[in-house]
């Protein structure tokens, strides 16, 4: 059996290799490249299976979560922006004019926007948006596959089930609306390899440094995903110390190599962590709401909504939204969970990996048991710690998307234990394989994944795409739209993004402090409302413009000012005659029909 203690073959006993092993493990890796490159032909075609709907219509875009899609553009064209006009990269003042937006409390995807500025400057910010995504999957698959075929199992068709499953489960599918910076996994099974090397004697010292480099591109991806992997690591290399005591011969050139990935780490990091956490738009924690993003027990045994069993009726409600379906596994998958894990109990890595597997589950429950959407009255641990420095800025529910590559690592244990009892038995090969086969498809053949739902992208208007709206925003002024974004609405990031950020935006779609008396700097989504943008929203939900008194006018005039306002505008939508008319009784500026949308010019008020 193979375990992942050194990157080579290991005696389920625990002694070391020999050198006949080492060789036939060099010869495997320089035999059947066509399997190799079959396999991530596989994880292509996967990618584009699922993303397909966006690729056949360019201007469709995530049907269950639009907001989150404009978020991201904004954010390529802000990477962008990095490498054109050298713009600071940790922070921005082009959306939530006259303040800034503190990019590294956000999701602001350095690692990737930076890389890809030629395919945001030559496509645009939706095609790099989907690039973004389809290669985050490809990349992802491709990045288990020969790690898990060259160091953890050392086969190639168990590797390929492991990392299918870790790249297409229906965690992952479900992040693929709008989540690329979580579908975007490949770094994960390399700080894995790489911790692996850190016991190779005579190098501690450049492993230590090339795992640093590989968490630094991780927490410039997702500090969330960093976090459940640094736990992952830590539980099952300690598990592996205290299993096998030939191991820990190896302890001392282990720990200088991770002490030179700590010290290397905390230095490249320091920085951009110090303005995450004290820097200006840093909040301290996620709001009261978002930290009820739990996981509801009956979810585990369900079907996600892509899922090829499941469907939105039978997974409304078990989870937040079509975005954080991060457990939805099916009976089949559990009960083959729980069978794998007793057949290979003698494994210590497979007890180390179900023992977390367990911790992740109950961590996700958030702070009361639910089952069946219904809340249980019964207090669950993670109460205990949200309070916490750092995990207070943990949606609890993700602490289940950790248990997809543990289920893919223990799916591909099996299918290499089963493969090697069919060459142990030979006489009974074919009912093996038959056996492994029949199992697997019953556990995954309903958690296959289906395309992405769409919807068609409202266009952006002419006044936007033509630049008419340079001449109201000269000399430092901002774009006002109608209503103001926020997490319903967030087409002008869209629109910003696709202007290179050039067209400097009022408040937005961020994660940011909510600076009012008795908040606590407690995370926000958008900035706190002023009288403006709380009238606005209050005209969009009703449809109906309330009395306008001298009071609004004032404070709208005030807000304007504030906003550093050039224009306002209105684009086409649902209670578009009530928006306009409340803003016109505010400002008493009649609108002017242009480039497909109203637009009130503001100048003389805010000058």
């Amino acid at each position: 059996m193979t375990t992942p203690e050194s990157g080579r073959h290991v005696e389920e006993s625990g002694a070391g290799e020999s050198p006949g092993e080492l060789r036939d493990t060099r010869r495997f890796s320089r035999s059947g490249r066509w399997k190799d490159v079959a396999a991530v032909a596989s994880f292509v075609l996967l990618a584009f299976w699922v993303t397909a709907r966006m690729w056949w219509n360019p201007t469709h875009g995530i049907r269950d979560n639009k907001t989150d899609m404009a978020q991201f553009e904004w954010m390529m064209a802000h990477g962008a922006r990095v490498v054109t006009e050298f713009a600071y990269p940790f922070s921005s003042d082009r959306m939530n004019v006259p303040e800034t937006v503190n990019l590294v409390a956000n999701t602001s995807v350095l690692s990737v926007s930076v890389p890809m500025t030629p395919v945001t400057l030559l496509f645009g910010t939706r095609t790099a948006f989907l690039v973004f995504l389809t290669l985050g999957m490809i990349a992802t698959a491709t990045a288990w596959y020969f790690v898990l075929s060259r160091v953890l199992v050392g086969a190639r068709g168990p590797a390929w089930l492991g990392a299918t499953f870790c790249a297409y489960a229906p965690a992952m599918i479900s992040h693929a609306n709008a989540h690329p910076n979580i579908v975007s996994q490949y770094v994960v099974p390399l700080i894995i390899w790489r911790t692996v090397r850190l016991a190779d004697g005579g190098r501690w010292l450049r492993n230590g440094l090339l795992l640093a480099l590989v968490i630094v591109w991780q927490a410039f991806l997702n500090l969330e995903i960093l976090l459940m992997t640094a736990i992952g690591l830590g539980v099952v290399i300690v598990a592996l110390a205290l299993a096998r005591p030939a191991l820990r011969g190896r302890a001392r050139t282990f720990l200088a190599g991770l002490g030179i990935a700590a010290a290397a780490s905390v230095v490249l990091l320091a920085y951009p962590l110090y303005v995450q956490f004290f820097g200006p738009g840093a909040y301290n924690g996620l709001s009261w709401v978002i930290r009820g993003y739990s996981t509801d027990l009956a979810s585990f045994v369900a079907y996600a909504r892509e899922s090829l069993a499941g469907d939105a009726r039978s997974a409304t409600g078990l989870a937040k939204n079509p975005t954080e379906e991060n457990s939805f596994f099916g009976w089949p998958l559990v009960i083959l969970m729980a069978a794998v894990v007793w057949w290979l109990r003698r494994n210590v890595v497979v007890l180390a990996l179900a023992a977390l597997g367990v911790l992740f589950a109950v961590l996700s429950l958030g702070r009361e048991i639910r089952f069946d959407r219904e809340g249980t009255g019964i207090p669950a641990p993670w109460a205990l710690l949200e309070d916490l420095p750092v995990l207070h800025s943990v949606v609890p529910t993700r602490w289940a998307l950790a248990i997809t590559p543990i289920i893919g690592l223990l799916l591909a244990y099996a299918a290499e234990r089963a493969r090697e009892l069919a060459a142990r038995y030979p006489a009974r090969r074919s009912q093996i394989r038959f056996g492994t086969v029949t199992v697997l498809a019953m556990a995954l053949v309903p958690v296959l994944p289906t395309p992405l739902p769409t919807k068609r992208l409202d266009p952006t208007p002419e006044f936007v795409t033509s630049g008419a709206w340079r001449p109201y925003l000269a000399g430092g002024r901002s774009l006002v739209t109608l209503p103001l974004p926020d997490t319903e609405y967030a087409d002008p990031l869209r629109w910003s993004a696709q202007t290179r950020l050039e067209m400097p935006i009022a408040r937005g779609y961020f994660l940011g402090p909510d600076t009012r008396p008795g908040k606590d700097r407690i995370a926000l989504f958008g900035a706190p409302p002023r009288p403006t943008s709380s009238f606005v929203a209050t005209v969009r939900r009703s449809g109906e413009v309330p009395p306008v008194t001298a009071e609004n006018r004032r404070e709208a005039v005030e807000d304007l000012r504030y906003w550093r306002a050039g224009a306002v505008v209105l684009a086409p939508q649902e209670r578009a005659d009530a928006l306009r008319q409340a803003m016109t009784e505010l400002t008493g500026i009649e609108p002017v029909h242009t480039g497909g949308v109203w637009v009130w010019d503001v100048r003389p008020l805010t000058d």
